[in-house]
């Protein structure tokens, strides 16, 4: 930890000279929505204040709401940047034209498929969509490739799934825009008449699962490492469904810059200090997260990223297709 925080100061205080006061000549300010939560988002931000000398004044809250909140205020919104947990409230606030380009600079920085096919948001670490096991009782042979598979009778009453959460709502909006709103209901509807489980939240399936409640689930792959870094060692594993379709999506955490931002300068800062190797390690080896900037590795209890095979789309489209996607998740009866 010493080593990483050392890295971390070393390159944010390259940014200091370049950031020390705003667009507009007053000392450096700039302030962050926050879709992240202070928990896990806090200690990083205070350490870019402190070796750059930018003053960061942070909005923590929902992303989804935040992103409706942004989409309110418009023009007039005071934030600089928009730091969200997920692509589909990047997407909104792309789609409501309210974010600039990024520089190339930043941009290449990340594979393309990452961030805003228009440049206007960059995702900073990222989350695979995995079924969590229990050893015990599956051969990770017997686990299908792809999300189709849990149709089969023989999941009956095996799976669990959480209908109301956001990562879950994500991976159904991901499944309309790849497989089509007919195929994605009858699924859910598959889904539902195997007597699938439901949950309210990840961290809960896969405590479920590691207690013999339930034999698998859909999660997103990071809750089992928080799980064994709370518990120890666990009888749940994960298993990266790698056929291609919807539950192959890796989703991005990300930021963008408001066109409304009165220091985009060290706005800009701000998100290339998420993108630099010291913060992109935190992500992999504190919050067990994808590093996204292409010279920093996963943390090695991990796949590495580019044998997952996620689906190929522009991720602001989630925005589209959310709302649909919480109305056939009703449709279906899983909620």
């Amino acid at each position: 930890m010493f080593r990483r925080v050392t890295l971390l100061f070393v390159a944010i205080a390259m940014l200091a000279s370049a950031c020390g006061s705003g667009d507009d000549g007053e000392p450096g300010s700039i302030t962050v929505y926050s879709g992240r939560s202070e928990e896990l988002v806090a200690p990083l931000i205070a350490q870019f204040e402190a070796a750059s000398g930018i003053s960061v004044a942070v909005r923590y809250g929902d992303s989804a709401e935040l992103a409706a909140t942004i989409l309110e205020e418009g023009d007039n919104s005071p934030a600089d940047v928009f730091f969200a947990q997920d692509p589909a409230s990047l997407g909104a606030v792309a789609l409501g034209g309210y974010f600039v380009k990024l520089d190339d600079s930043l941009l290449d920085r990340v594979p393309a498929g990452f961030s805003a096919s228009d440049g206007r948001w960059i995702g900073v670490s990222g989350r695979a969509r995995v079924v969590v096991y229990d050893t015990g009782k599956i051969d990770p042979a017997a686990l299908p490739s792809t999300e189709d598979g849990f149709t089969d009778p023989q999941w009956d009453g095996r799976l669990a799934v959480a209908p109301t959460n956001g990562s879950f709502l994500a991976f159904v909006a991901a499944k309309i825009l790849i497989d089509g709103e007919d195929a994605t209901l009858a699924w859910l509807k598959a889904i539902a008449a195997n007597s699938s489980l439901t949950y309210p939240k990840n961290s809960v399936i896969v405590a479920a699962v590691d207690d013999g409640q339930v034999d698998a689930g859909l999660v997103n792959h990071y809750y089992l490492f928080r799980r064994q870094d709370e518990v120890g060692e666990t009888i749940a594993a994960n298993h990266f469904m790698t056929g291609g379709g919807a539950g192959s999506l890796v989703m991005p955490a990300g930021a963008g810059i408001l066109g409304s931002s009165k220091n985009a300068t060290a706005a800009d800062a701000f998100i290339s200090f998420l993108l630099d190797g010291a913060a992109q390690s935190y992500f992999a080896n504190e919050t067990f997260e994808y590093p996204l900037a292409a010279d920093v590795a996963a943390n090695s209890a991990l796949p590495p990223l580019s044998s997952l095979n996620p689906p190929q789309f522009d991720l602001s489209r989630l925005a589209e297709t959310l709302d649909r996607a919480t109305d056939l998740v009703a449709e279906a009866g899983l909620l």
